[in-house]
């Protein structure tokens, strides 16, 4: 048995986006990466998550350029990659950006778990006057992707 690896088509990545809910974020800061697991949303040419204030949401106020990263495994031993090259976008809860939030939470929010990553902390927060929560996109630039299947 051997394995095929193929480029996916851009409408394949964006298949493979819209079902996925969980990948890797990777954001950088003076030349050093950081990459942190991500639930996510992913709809037109925007991938949705959320998060609380620390040092992912830091670095991408800084820094706009971002990647996400989603894997499939195949129970046939194959699996599918995609990487979307894009930049951040922060929606504050503000007049401006209040569809963008809603839009962010009602697809988020499908999903029973979908805030977990996003506002757990390993150590005790202060207790704040104002909700901390912050949602954001990704917009896309580019995606690229690829699959690799087991041939008999």
């Amino acid at each position: 048995m051997s394995l095929h690896l193929r480029e996916l088509t851009q409408g394949e990545c964006y298949e493979v986006l819209e079902h996925a809910r969980f990948g890797h974020l990777a954001c950088c800061r003076n030349g050093q990466p950081y990459v942190v697991a991500v639930y996510f949303a992913f709809s037109g040419n925007m991938a949705y998550s959320f998060t609380m204030p620390g040092k992912k949401l830091s670095w991408m106020r800084e820094n706009e350029k971002v990647c996400l990263q989603v894997e499939q495994q195949s129970n046939t031993g194959g699996w599918t990659s995609v990487v979307v090259d894009g930049v951040f976008e922060e929606f504050p809860d503000n007049d401006l950006w209040r569809s963008e939030r809603i839009r962010a939470w009602s697809l988020l929010q499908a999903q029973p778990d979908w805030w977990e990553v996003g506002s757990l902390k390993p150590s005790d927060q202060p207790t704040l006057f104002e909700p901390p929560h912050v949602f954001f996109g990704i917009l896309v630039h580019t995606v690229s992707g690829r699959r690799a299947s087991r041939e008999d």
